[in-house]
């Protein structure tokens, strides 16, 4: 109940009411939808429909049209009795000519390709899921910058108003030692010590407001709106329950191992003989028949169609370092997502164990900021009745304002490090 209590009130003191409110949740979403690299998972499918295509059109009958003229020096012909039998009987043999064309159309149909297609398709498909997958890791990326900016502006934004507080209240005491020092209760020494210490505090609110606008800057930039008049909400302190790790990375550790036993069965595919039919159909001369075309010269059409069976045997012999590489491959990346959840588990571990500080810190951060608040007004006091220099009130202020950044710091700092927890589980 005191940890709910204290995260309230430091929430409605940090930050005034405005007109519009951005919540932590809505800036990572935004960021990550206006990130360039979100086109890639249109690119990554439109890759795989491409891919699939190709492969689903190696079923298509393979045509092949050709024209062809030749000459030989040598060609089949008669032996010298027979022609001479057949030109006694009035019959002239002139054999087959020297000179040879044709046109015509090959055409090949994969009836059986050994399941090879159904093996290119899975591995398309799980290469496209990998490269998914890396998107995803790059894009995750995004969620830590975006939070670390949102989490400056909250830290500064609670600087600014800290140090105005501050800077009221040095304007406040050095009204009142002007007119000490006007009524001679006062020395001119101890109105320019406060004078230039308020200075100094104004400085440091300009320079926070300058850091401010810079990181509104790029936050814009990540989500692609403007920023004025927003206000940043405090995110709630709700610490993940379940330590189980979510991260995109170890879903592409999955889909790289699966891609790999997709690798394998293509292999298998390999050593399979492949079944086909064939046609070939050509208008020319000689034809098919060998015998006519020696007694005329005249074109003829012919078809020939049949089925083929090929067996490429060269892939035994690669086959076994194929599969050997592709298992070590898939070893070494159950290697690499064991390393990741150990490294994991640490930094987890790591951020809780400084979630548990924070808490024991925040405990004392308020009674803190309290005495330090009653010191000073005490001081104040002391001043107008002569009992303290002006000295020791700056360093009573001093000490207030550090105590009073010092309980917001600790607060939002516990708010980042959950948010990196959350960050490192993907919760």
């Amino acid at each position: 109940m005191n940890r709910i209590i204290i995260s309230l009130l430091l929430c409605i003191v940090a930050f005034p009411v405005v007109s519009s409110e951005l919540t932590i949740e809505e800036c990572v979403s935004k960021a990550e939808s206006n990130y360039p690299l979100i086109k890639k998972y249109d690119l990554v499918a439109i890759t795989r429909d491409i891919e699939l295509s190709d492969i689903n059109k190696s079923w298509l009958p393979r045509l092949g049209v050709y024209g062809q003229i030749t000459a030989q020096n040598i060609v089949p012909s008669f032996p010298t009795a027979l022609s001479s039998v057949l030109e006694q009987m009035g019959q002239d043999m002139s054999g087959l000519g020297k000179v040879q064309y044709k046109a015509g159309i090959d055409v090949n149909q994969v009836v059986w390709d050994g399941g090879s297609a159904r093996a290119r398709r899975n591995v398309t498909t799980t290469r496209e899921s990998v490269r998914k997958a890396a998107v995803d890791v790059e894009l995750y990326t995004v969620r830590q910058r975006v939070e670390n900016l949102y989490f400056a502006i909250l830290l500064t934004d609670r600087q600014i108003e800290r140090s105005t507080v501050t800077y009221n209240l040095l304007l406040d005491n050095l009204s009142k030692l002007r007119s000490m020092f006007q009524n001679g209760v006062a020395m001119q020494s101890d109105v320019d010590m406060v004078e230039a210490q308020t200075l100094e505090v104004k400085q440091s609110i300009t320079s926070a407001r300058s850091a401010l606008s810079s990181y509104r800057k790029a936050l814009e930039l990540f989500i692609g709106e403007t920023l004025d008049d927003v206000k940043f909400v405090c995110p709630p302190e709700s610490q993940p329950i379940d330590t189980s790790s979510n991260r995109p990375e170890l879903s592409m550790f999955q889909r790289r191992i699966e891609a790999d036993n997709a690798s394998l069965k293509l292999t298998d595919t390999s050593v399979m003989p492949k079944v086909g039919f064939f046609a070939q159909a050509y208008y020319g001369y000689p034809g098919f028949n060998y015998f006519k075309s020696m007694i005329n010269r005249q074109w003829s059409f012919n078809i020939m169609a049949g089925l083929k069976v090929s067996w490429n045997i060269d892939a035994f012999y690669t086959k076994k370092n194929l599969r050997r590489r592709t298992e070590t491959d898939i070893a070494d990346i159950a290697v690499e997502r064991d390393l990741f959840m150990f490294n994991t588990n640490i930094q987890a571990q790591s951020t809780m164990k400084n979630i548990d500080g924070l808490w024991e810190i925040i405990k004392d951060d308020n009674t803190i900021l309290e005495l330090r608040s009653k010191v000073r007004q005490a001081a104040e006091s002391q001043l107008r009745n002569g009992i303290i220099d002006t000295t020791a009130l700056l360093s009573k202020i001093s000490d207030e304002n550090v105590a009073s950044l010092n309980a917001s710091f600790h607060y939002i700092q516990l708010i980042q490090e959950i948010y990196n927890l959350k960050y490192t589980l993907n919760q």
